[in-house]
């Protein structure tokens, strides 16, 4: 199930809302699991088991860290279970095939038979859901969070579904006051319908828009250089509006449950460096991969040499989270370079001092690039595309066709990137000028959803 569907829009949540508040307060935590599980369950009935696991291990971990806290032990090997499981499940349900392909493509050469293994299905959603319940033992186990009572309220936190198949990633010690007592208002679900429309509509009318010309450009086709950057951008496009439309949803809907879900995205594409970008792009994976990665390898407190190694590992590691196949290692190696570059020249970029719109077109293109190898089909699709940007490869005459939709979409969707504040901060303010016009592209991105086929969102394959 997916929020920009009519299985979703029109039964899915109206149900789900009106059981919600009708539960009595210490029951609403085991409503919205139980909702959550039906929702997750919508895919694949059985991954709801594997969702359970990792439930029940983290939660039977995080007891047993306090417990042997309380006796002067560390708890060592409940983090260590913890880990086990967590990064055993996400490593065989999204590497193993990676692994067996990478294995028989080195080997195939001096004589090794393929290995002919049945293919392992991926979970949607496991990456941010393992991510979310490893965190809640590492902190019970440093001690920055306290270990959750209620197991309904636990089952909540890691199935609780606006953000559990594609984030934002939300750490228990943000949550934990909210999971055991939460203020519910009208203004607080209006702000949260307001925002949820607002997902909807970059979703519908942007993202899925452009995703037609992406298609077109990515199909393996040979490209000129202007269709190359043009078609690029547009994925760079594409992806944002895609995923900040889907975190704007998951914030929306938590916001009608009486949650305050961490912002996932804060105007990235106005970076004027790549630096500032992790600030401001994923943001709850950034904070996550300095917070459990970065930092425990020494961050920047071992010297510069150690310093830059570790901004790259912690970015290859990154690229590998998102999928397994080596142009997201590519990707993960190109942010991790440029990131150590910056650290180099003192958090700057080299064209630091060029006139700040220069600063962010030229940035703009760092990541374009980094995008166009993160959407290639391999890495020798990933070359010849890097190429043809450069005019190194020789463009094909047909190209690409470039519709005028296309056109009014990519000027409407370079609007929205530099001129207007964020989602969260128009619905703060929830003025009537911008509030009316939304409703227009909410009922419109509604008719585009009846008239189109459905689009999953890009981050469901991550």
């Amino acid at each position: 199930m997916v929020f920009a569907s009519g299985v979703f829009l029109y039964f899915f949540l109206p149900i789900f809302l009106a059981a919600y508040f009708l539960t009595p307060r210490k029951w609403k935590s085991f409503t919205i699991a139980v909702a959550s599980y039906v929702f997750y369950g919508w895919w694949r009935p059985d991954f709801v088991l594997l969702m359970w696991v990792s439930t029940v291990v983290d939660y039977v971990c995080g007891q047993r860290i306090e417990r042997g806290r309380e006796h002067g032990l560390r708890g060592k090997r409940w983090v260590g279970l913890s880990l086990a499981v967590n990064l055993g499940l996400l490593g065989y349900f999204k590497y193993f095939n990676f692994g067996v392909d990478t294995l028989n493509y080195v080997l195939e050469p001096y004589g090794w038979v393929p290995m002919d293994v049945a293919r392992v299905v991926l979970p949607v959603g496991i990456s941010f859901y393992t991510f979310q319940t490893l965190s809640y033992t590492v902190d019970v186990y440093r001690g920055s969070a306290k270990p959750v009572r209620s197991f309904a309220d636990f089952m909540c936190y890691v199935a609780m579904f606006p953000q559990l198949v594609a984030g934002p990633i939300v750490r228990y010690n943000t949550i934990a006051d909210q999971l055991h007592e939460r203020k519910h208002s009208v203004d607080m679900f209006y702000r949260g319908v307001l925002c949820f429309q607002s997902g909807l509509a970059k979703k519908v009318l942007l993202a899925d828009v452009l995703g037609g010309l992406v298609a077109q450009a990515f199909d393996g086709r040979v490209l000129g250089v202007g269709d190359s950057w043009f078609a690029s951008v547009a994925y760079t496009f594409q992806l944002y509006f895609d995923f900040s439309g889907y975190s704007d949803m998951a914030i929306g809907l938590g916001l009608m449950m009486g949650f305050r879900l961490p912002v996932n995205f804060d105007r990235p594409l106005i970076s004027k460096s790549i630096t500032e970008l992790w600030r401001r792009w994923h943001i709850s994976l950034s904070s996550f991969l300095r917070d459990y990665l970065y930092i425990p390898l020494g961050g920047n407190k071992r010297g510069p040499t150690r310093t830059y190694v570790n901004l790259w590992l912690t970015m290859v590691i990154g690229g590998l989270w998102h999928g397994a196949a080596w142009t997201y290692v590519v990707w993960g190696i190109w942010h991790g370079s440029l990131l150590a570059l910056e650290r180099l020249a003192g958090k700057r970029p080299l064209y630091s001092r060029a006139p700040a719109f220069v600063q962010t077109a030229l940035t703009l293109c760092l990541i374009t690039l980094g995008f166009t190898c993160f959407r290639a089909q391999d890495l020798s699709h990933a070359g010849r595309l890097v190429g043809s940007m450069f005019g190194v490869v020789d463009g094909a005459a047909a190209g690409i066709t470039v519709r005028p939709v296309h056109l009014l979409t990519m000027g409407i969707a370079a609007i929205v990137v530099y001129g207007f504040p964020t989602t969260q901060s128009l619905v703060q303010r929830a003025r009537l000028a911008w509030v009316i016009p939304l409703q227009l592209l909410f009922l419109l991105a509604l008719i585009h959803l009846h008239h189109e086929d459905q689009v999953p969102f890009l981050y469901f394959q991550f």
